[in-house]
């Protein structure tokens, strides 16, 4: 009879996949479990949205991470109890580095036994106080009655500004409860702060003011593309952090991109007399600890309160949502503003130089970083990257960008994420776009069995791995730092070509990088994942090692 109530009526879990589709979420993404089954089932007979069975959950949680960044939407990842929510803890705290909408559903022990230490299986008492360390905010569904409530907190909390992953748990017992009939469901509006008119007010005089102001755009300005590229129009020169790359195409003249440390930009900004920073910030891996020189005086708008002055003093504070503020900002400036004329010439130089000076530090890779950058402006692709030595040097900053919704890496820092952030970005791709996601071998290691996932799934995407057979930037470290000593560095990795060939997937090798443009450009031609790898210990070396942050930098600021 049990089984017969759980088909026959409607449940807790099936009022969750019905409340998820009618807000218009169409994949998800997780490992099915015991306690998650309760859901998953009603997902799969509704088959309104599409499921991806992904092979871990931290794998789960990239792909939703990524979904989310490409869409613009809510990415969404369902865990078991327990160690399964714990799987997912470092994936989700590179969401939550990036600020991605991203719903984590997770299950937990029956009501009864919940938060007890009980010892039922998958109990982890302290889970709720786990998943805070890695959470925007947890929420728990305790009853049928609360379901939409609950729900509605949840979403309302991953897309608010500032947005970020959020956690919600639901006990098994609760997921196969008869649902309360509910009425029609309806997307929750996202809540945003609003900037007191007076500080625009006093932010568009500063502005007004200037003749070389600069606007940093980081990732909480993803959704001010249009505001943002208007402030360039009328006079403001504009350099983001990594993670705010194509909130103004860097196609534009006045954008000097991620090149925002170096000494052409050091430069510029000394010529500089306003810098505006909205939604970043400003990381010490994108300001030398911040000791990088910013122009002054140095404005800030950003969602979260508590970010106001954090790394740089401030002249003046905005809370307030990016998208808003700025357009607010916009009805109190001219069309044009009376700025230097030279200054769009001026960064454009700027950026060159910079361009110029890493083109020498790859060497051969040059080849490589041209045909990516060519290849990702003509098709639209997603530009996914991994931690690796080539993302560190070209692709982060030398593969342009024309839209937020196209740059997908791992900001936290963490290696091995790529593999499954290209699934989810593929995944949110449209129309002939596909996901280049470059890797290296080291982190590949890490989510390698995701890869079986893409081929599963027919995502359309193209893996570029570049395999040096050792973490390469370790090794690098340990040649600068400690007299080469390179302990624990050098990896043993599996012949790729016959992994790929017993998961179906195609695969190219590059060892001479002339030949990298045409593998490319046939990769991108065909269906579903191909893997092109790249043969470094061929090739060779870069024009210049790349050895991460020079040592001592946080020493200095201390």
């Amino acid at each position: 009879m049990k089984h017969e109530t759980i088909a026959d009526a409607a449940t807790v879990g099936d009022y969750i996949a019905r409340y998820l589709a009618e807000i218009g979420v169409t994949t998800m993404f997780g490992v099915i479990s015991i306690h998650n089954m309760p859901i998953l089932d009603a997902v799969a007979r509704q088959g309104r949205i599409r499921f991806v069975p992904a092979r871990g959950e931290a794998g789960a949680m990239n792909m939703a991470d990524a979904y989310a960044r490409v869409s613009g939407g809510l990415g969404v990842c369902i865990t078991s109890t327990g160690t399964a929510a714990g799987n997912a803890a470092g994936a989700q705290a590179e969401a939550l580095t990036a600020g991605s909408r991203v719903l984590h559903i997770t299950s937990q022990v029956d009501l009864v036994y919940a938060d007890r230490d009980r010892a039922a299986i998958h109990d982890v008492p302290r889970q709720p106080e786990m998943l805070r360390g890695v959470s925007k905010a947890v929420f728990r569904m305790w009853d049928a009655n609360g379901a939409v409530g609950t729900l509605t907190a949840a979403v309302s909390a991953a897309l608010s500004a500032p947005a970020g992953p959020v956690s919600l748990e639901i006990p098994v017992d609760v997921q196969r409860h008869i649902a309360v009939p509910q009425g029609a469901v309806f997307a929750p509006e996202p809540v945003r702060p609003h900037a007191p008119d007076m500080a625009i007010d006093a932010l568009a005089g500063a502005i007004r003011r200037a003749r070389r102001p600069m606007l940093w755009l980081g990732g909480g300005a993803r959704g001010a593309t249009k505001e943002a590229t208007e402030l360039m129009k009328r006079g403001l020169g504009v350099v983001t952090s990594t993670n705010g790359r194509g909130t103004v195409s860097e196609d534009e003249a006045a954008n000097l991109g991620a090149f925002n440390m170096g000494p052409e930009a050091v430069a510029l900004y000394e010529s500089c007399d306003l810098m505006l920073v909205v939604g970043s910030r400003l990381r010490g891996n994108e300001t030398r600890n911040n000791l990088l020189p910013l122009p002054r005086p140095l404005m800030q708008i950003d969602a979260d309160a508590g970010q106001g002055g954090r790394n740089y003093p401030v002249d003046l504070f905005l809370h307030g949502d990016a998208a808003d503020t700025l357009a607010r900002l916009l009805d109190k400036l001219p069309a044009r503003l009376d700025t230097d004329p030279d200054f769009t010439f001026d960064i454009a130089r700027a950026r060159a130089g910079a361009e110029g000076r890493m083109r020498a530090q790859l060497g051969p890779y040059s080849v490589v970083a041209d045909a990516i950058s060519e290849a990702v402006a003509a098709g639209g692709h997603a530009w996914v990257r991994d931690v690796t030595i080539s993302n560190s040097t070209f692709g982060n900053r030398y593969v342009r960008l024309a839209r937020p919704e196209q740059g997908v890496h791992a900001l936290g820092g963490g290696i091995g994420q790529g593999v499954s952030m290209g699934i989810g970005a593929a995944l949110a791709c449209t129309g002939a776009q596909k996901a280049v996601t470059l890797i290296g071998d080291g982190g590949t290691m890490l989510g390698l069995a995701e890869m079986i996932t893409a081929v599963d799934e027919g995502a359309p995407l193209v893996y570029v791995l570049m395999n040096d057979k050792a973490y390469g930037v370790i090794q690098n470290i340990q040649d600068a730092q400690y007299d080469s000593r390179r302990h624990y560095s050098a990896i043993a990795v599996p012949a790729f070509e016959t992994f790929c060939a017993s998961i179906g997937m195609p695969h190219r090798k590059v060892a001479n990088v002339e030949a990298f443009a045409g593998e490319l450009d046939a990769a991108l031609a065909g269906d579903g994942p191909v893997l092109i790898e790249v043969d470094m210990t061929v090739i060779g070396p870069f024009g210049e090692a790349f050895a991460g942050p020079p040592a001592g930098a946080a020493q200095k600021e201390a």
